[in-house]
């Protein structure tokens, strides 16, 4: 089946993605949109991004898979995100697949450039864009913001809400124990054990991103202010568990960004959720974060 070919090459992506698009690999993906899970990919041209697409809507939601993932991840019994904020807010869904692998701030760019040319081709441009990540996908959203502010691009100004699902801000534990085992491995006088250290430094650029998060000093993102930004974190059901490990790959910490409690950090009183007994992939497709989403995407009325 092709979704299995498509899920295999994404996992190839996350893993290795930054050698396969720096030599020119064929099986390296490129930032992509699509209008529906399963559809054809929209062509990148100036232009035809948006005309491909169906009559201009008001409002715009991009959504952003994480990690070796494509943008199947998103379904759920009865659709997924984008799809029920169709039906229920009137939103107009756009998926985008693009390469985990490569660093989050080249993906970052490369769906900044991406969009530009999409709301370069609309005949009528939106009034708002809502972007809603998932794990490493939020991350990338964060980074292509930055970019858009820094190159003046159109579609920054549309955005006004940001989503945040299991988004590691502060890294992810594993991926620097990875590090740490990798140099303990390193460091022991035994070939084969240098050559798995080797093996291992293979991850990708992408994955090697994960352990900080964007705090690191060669990503300098911070949340823009002019974005309203929601975070939802998951934890597992056993308490100590969920001390430790969150929702098994992002602790609460990282994915509320390290704030404690709504309200704090300038966050808004309800817009940072803390779901119990959800593990990190099932925040992707599930009805109580799905009714979180449409809280928020839903138009205010007190101006």
């Amino acid at each position: 089946m092709a979704s299995k070919l498509e899920a295999s090459i994404a996992i190839l992506n996350g893993a290795i993605g930054d050698y396969l698009a720096r030599t020119g690999n064929g099986l390296a993906t490129e930032t992509t949109f699509f209008q529906a899970i399963g559809g054809a990919p929209l062509r990148r041209e100036p232009g035809l991004l948006a005309r491909a697409t169906p009559a201009p809507s008001r409002r715009i939601v991009l959504l952003l898979h994480g990690l070796m993932c494509t943008e199947s991840v998103w379904r759920m019994p009865g659709g997924d995100y984008g799809s029920l904020l169709a039906r229920d807010l009137g939103l107009r869904p756009i998926y985008v697949r693009y390469n985990t692998g490569l660093p989050i701030a080249e993906s970052g760019a490369s769906f900044a450039r991406t969009l530009e040319l999409f709301i370069e081709g609309c005949a009528a441009r939106p009034e708002e864009i809502v972007l809603i990540g998932h794990s490493m996908g939020g991350l990338v959203a964060r980074s292509a913001c930055h970019v858009a502010r820094i190159e003046g691009q159109r579609w920054l100004p549309l955005v006004r809400r940001a989503i945040y699902l299991g988004t590691p801000h502060l890294g992810t534990p594993l991926e620097r124990v990875g590090r740490v085992v990798a140099r303990l491995l390193r460091a022991v006088p035994d070939p084969y054990t240098r050559l798995a250290a080797e093996i291992g430094d293979l991850r990708s650029e992408g994955i090697k991103d994960l352990g900080e998060g964007l705090r690191e000093a060669r990503h300098p993102v911070p949340l823009l202010p002019e974005i309203e930004h929601f975070l939802v974190a998951a934890s597992l059901s056993d308490p100590w568990l969920a001390r430790l490990f969150g929702d098994a790959l992002v602790p609460v910490s990282s994915a509320t960004n390290g704030l404690v409690a709504p309200g704090s950090g300038g966050v808004q009183r309800g817009n940072l959720k803390v779901l119990e007994g959800l593990h990190h992939m099932a925040i992707a497709r599930d009805p109580a974060v799905y009714t979180l989403i449409r809280e928020w995407c839903a138009e205010r009325t007190d101006g």
